[in-house]
């Protein structure tokens, strides 16, 4: 061996060395790391985490797919198909029932028709009963009777007096009612309408300010959107007229209701129509509280239904929600946290409010001598009232709890000396200044608010999504392949600042959380966004 071939056989060891060290240590990375699934084994994984029973074999079977390394791409394929369907279900009249959590069970009936199969989707009217303040919880009729108009699955939950239809319990089960009939019949998720009549109308319209997700269009029979105002009705829950701008509605009254006649109900057609609610609306002139004129109105109110399918993912929404019974997500918006008390810019356009003649606007909105929003801005804010403030004494006048303290302050002179007396939590407080209002429209709310909410507005534009926010402090984004291009940055504005930038990258997990909440093949999400919101 000479002098060259002694220098280099260390080398050449050392290169042996590293390479077997290289090998061992990628052996040893690629057995810990998950392997990607062999189509056989992805496909399953993935079909018994569609069919699984319940909740938890539900969450157990989406782990074995993510054990198994089941790409998010095969796993969005198979999702957009969905879990196979008995063919020998029960058809005709089918009376069920789903149980809630608390044990309450609400009764409900399906109307199947007898040429329904498992191999296409079907549409589905909700049909809401009228008459709800009956003690006990029975299916009411033998079907869809007189309503029937298209074919297609109709669902007939049950309320009764211990569950009205503008409560957070029947909210809540027809969630349940409507989960459980998707997973034994092909629903089309996207031609899912909610219709009712009398009672049920009213009830549509609780329904379209609280739950809005599901559904493609509401339909409200002889109904009337004043009823849900009267204290009475033990309505749960705040009511914003302006997240009915999501759905297109279908509207029938008659003429000689003694109820509910045309006279009523019309001003606040016309307000929602004002207020960007597409509203087709069918006055009966000689209509009473039935729906006897159904067979003259059928063909316009299937056609209606026809020609409005659900978007899973519009490129506007506008939502409210004072965070109370799931109520913080419309479609691809989740309303998270609510900003504290502070004032806030100019008041959106909102279907809740009637626009009248000018008046001084002092820049808040109160619920009697309760301060429940200000403006920025404003002579309100420039006094330092807050949200939440009640203003006990003005110019050292006594105000009692039920008045109206914004009436009182129009009776103001303009420029003139201004004491407020305000209780803030255990504290007692004293803000002077100077009445100077601005010239604005009055505005008088068809539901007052008592309580803090946040509204959010979005519009998607490709991958740019502008936000106007009111009253929040954090919302999340569930962004899908069906309408985000996750291979390019995604930008969200937020009151006119940037607030993100960047790629964002969707994951199994996220697609299978959100399948698993949903059991909706239409609206898939394959990332969260959130957004954090700073003062």
């Amino acid at each position: 061996m000479n002098d060259r071939e002694r220098t280099r056989q260390p080398r050449l060891s050392l290169r042996v060395a590293v390479a077997a060290t290289a090998c061992l240590l990628i052996a040893w990375s690629t057995a810990r790391a998950p392997r990607a699934a062999a189509p056989d084994a992805a496909a399953a994984a993935l079909d018994a985490f569609l069919s699984a029973a319940t909740p938890d074999a539900e969450r157990q079977a989406a782990s074995v797919v993510q054990q198994r390394g089941v790409s998010f791409d095969a796993a969005y394929a198979r999702l957009q198909t969905g879990r196979a369907y008995a063919a020998d279900v029960p058809r005709g009249i089918v009376v069920d029932a789903w149980t809630a959590p608390d044990g309450t069970v609400f009764p409900y009936t399906l109307d199947v028709p007898q040429g329904y199969t498992a191999a296409s989707r079907w549409p589905m009217r909700v049909q809401l009963h009228g008459g709800v303040g009956r003690p006990e919880a029975a299916p009411r009729g033998a079907g869809i009777g007189a309503l029937a108009g298209d074919e297609q699955i109709y669902l007939l939950p049950t309320a009764w007096a211990g569950a009205e239809w503008w409560t957070t319990r029947q909210l809540v089960a027809l969630r349940g009612v409507m989960r459980r009939v998707a997973e034994r019949y092909n629903i089309d998720e996207n031609r899912v309408v909610l219709s009712g009549s009398s009672d049920g109308g009213t009830g549509t319209y609780y329904m379209s300010m609280r739950d809005t997700t599901p559904y493609a269009a509401f339909l409200p029979l002889i109904g009337a959107v004043a009823v849900l105002q009267n204290t009475s009705m033990r309505v749960d829950g705040a009511l914003y007229m302006q997240n009915m701008v999501n759905k297109p509605f279908f509207i029938v009254n008659g003429g000689r209701d003694p109820l509910y006649p045309t006279t009523l109900v019309e001003p606040y057609i016309q307000q929602m129509q004002k207020g960007g609610v597409e509203v087709v609306y069918r006055p009966q002139e000689d209509g009473v509280h039935n729906t006897a004129w159904f067979p003259q109105v059928k063909d316009d109110y299937e056609a209606f239904v026809r020609t409005h399918p659900r978007q899973p993912f519009p490129t506007r929404l506008s939502w409210q929600t004072d965070m109370s019974a799931g109520t913080t997500r419309a479609h691809w918006l989740v309303i998270d946290r609510l900003a504290p008390p502070r004032a806030e810019a100019a008041p959106l356009p909102d279907v809740n409010d009637q626009l009248g003649v000018t008046v001084p606007e002092f820049g808040i909105r109160a619920n009697g001598t309760t301060v429940t929003a200000v403006s920025a801005g404003s002579n309100a804010d420039a006094l330092h009232l807050l949200p939440g403030d009640v203003i006990t004494r003005l110019n050292q006048r006594p105000l009692p709890g039920g008045v109206d303290v914004t009436a009182l302050l129009e009776l103001l002179d303009v420029d003139s000396a201004l004491t407020l007396d305000v209780r803030r939590g255990a504290e007692t407080r004293t803000l002077t200044g100077t009445y100077h209002p601005t010239p604005a429209p009055s505005r008088r709310p068809i539901f007052v608010h008592s309580a803090p909410s946040g509204r959010v507005d979005l519009v998607r534009d490709g991958n740019t999504i502008t936000a106007t926010t009111r009253g929040v402090a954090a919302f999340t984004l569930l962004l899908s392949p069906a309408v985000i291009n996750f291979a390019a940055p995604v930008t969200v504005v937020a009151d006119g600042r940037t607030v993100f930038t960047g790629r964002v990258r969707p994951t199994l997990e996220t697609l299978l959380t959100w399948y698993a909440r949903d059991h909706d093949r239409t609206m898939l999400v394959g990332a969260e966004l959130p957004i954090t919101l700073t003062p």
